[in-house]
């Protein structure tokens, strides 16, 4: 009876494993398409400019009659301006740095291709589509930081979406349990929403800017991990 117990308890693990690589690359084209509709449908909506919904999303945030005071206590404005430099590109440059050398003492080549692509290449596109949109930066509000460049798609949101999500990809590759992965990924995702709300706080970007740079932000990310995933199957 154990001689039969034990294979078929060995092909229901197999079928599991199968079944669970499967969803994630399911899982994976789902969030490239919805980015890329999102993204698509995001820049019809601010080619006329201003949307009424950038706007009232902005002006919710400060007292009214003072658009240069933010709701809420001073801790809190103190607090989105420490949260927004986590989406930074010096701290997710050193963040990918860190796990590159990482990477390479484990000799985990295609990871390292992975990383060495999607942040630097998610860089270079943010800044093309910045350059070519030229949106300018909310006026509405008063600015709580300093900013230079023009504001669609918001860099810190895409960037922070590709450089989280590719690094909670690989971690929880690595993980065993599934709430571990599940863990890792809620993390990473956590991350990414936090630093694109502080964004819309500080009020140097508009609502528009922000949900664009997420939307960009994850098909990046998630379709880098694909290209991954393919690699590894066909060798």
């Amino acid at each position: 009876m154990d001689d039969v117990v034990a294979p078929t308890a060995g092909v229901m693990q197999r079928i599991g494993r199968f079944a669970l690589g499967q969803g994630a690359a399911l899982a994976a084209l789902a969030v490239v398409a919805a980015g890329l509709l999102g993204f698509a449908a995001l820049m019809q909506m601010v080619e006329g400019g201003p949307h009424r919904f950038d706007e009232a999303v902005l002006l919710a945030l400060r007292r009214p009659g003072a658009p240069d005071q933010p709701i809420g206590p001073y801790w809190l404005t103190l607090s989105a301006r420490e949260v927004t430099a986590l989406g930074s590109i010096p701290v997710l440059a050193l963040l990918g740095l860190l796990a590159l050398g990482y990477l390479l003492l484990d000799r985990r080549w295609r990871a390292v291709l992975l990383l060495a692509v999607s942040l630097p290449g998610g860089l270079l596109l943010n800044s093309l589509l910045k350059q070519g949109f030229d949106r300018p930066r909310p006026g509405l509000v008063a600015r709580l930081a300093e900013v230079q460049t023009a504001s669609f798609p918001s860099g810190h949101a895409m960037l922070s979406a590709i450089g989280f999500l590719t690094l909670g990809a690989l971690l929880a590759s690595g993980a065993r349990r599934r709430r571990h992965r599940a863990y890792i990924l809620g993390a990473a995702v956590g991350l990414t929403l936090l630093v694109g709300c502080s964004r819309v706080w500080l009020g140097v970007h508009w609502p528009t800017d922000v949900l664009a740079g997420w939307c960009l932000g994850a098909a990046w990310a998630m379709a880098c991990w694909l290209m991954l995933r393919d690699w590894r199957r066909r060798s």
